[in-house]
């Protein structure tokens, strides 16, 4: 009986730690605003050669958690992309549509342009994976420019 409560103990634990793992690993709608808020003011400041090399950096400081940021411009052309960089060399961006046949990259064209910034919501896959999930991007367009960033939370 003593075994069997230590054995449920430690499943309770590490069931726990997992699970705090998961919850610490998601990015929040508020991180994802201001990182885009970050790298649309490092286009607006150091270009967007510099800032296009940062973004798509793997390893920079716009890839954190479970999420990362992107760089398009307004004709809907991917400039930066950190985890599927050969998104920058696709022509047909425009065309590419989620699982449920939404052309997420017009969508987004659409926001930049219109609005200036919002919400889009889609199926894509997190970084590492291959099967979409629901997915809700932040898209913000970079004053004075013809680019924006994005960056999304996986719901």
């Amino acid at each position: 009986m003593k075994r069997s409560i230590q054995i449920s103990v430690i499943i309770v634990i590490l069931i726990s730690c997992f699970t705090a793992q998961v919850w610490a690993e998601s990015a929040t709608k508020e991180e994802v605003i201001a990182k885009c808020e970050e790298a649309a003011k490092l286009v607006q400041e150091k270009g967007l050669e510099l800032a296009g090399q940062t973004i798509g950096d793997k390893a920079g400081p716009f890839v954190w958690k479970d999420t990362y940021v992107f760089l398009m411009d307004l004709d809907g052309k991917m400039l930066a992309h950190p985890i599927k960089p050969e998104l920058t060399e696709r022509a047909d961006i425009l065309e590419v549509k989620d699982t449920d046949g939404k052309p997420l990259f017009v969508e987004f064209v659409e926001v930049a342009g219109k609005k200036g910034e919002g919400w889009v919501d889609y199926m894509w896959p997190k970084p590492g994976e291959e099967n979409p999930v629901a997915k809700s991007s932040y898209i913000y367009r970079v004053e004075g420019t013809p680019y924006f960033v994005g960056a999304g939370i996986y719901k």
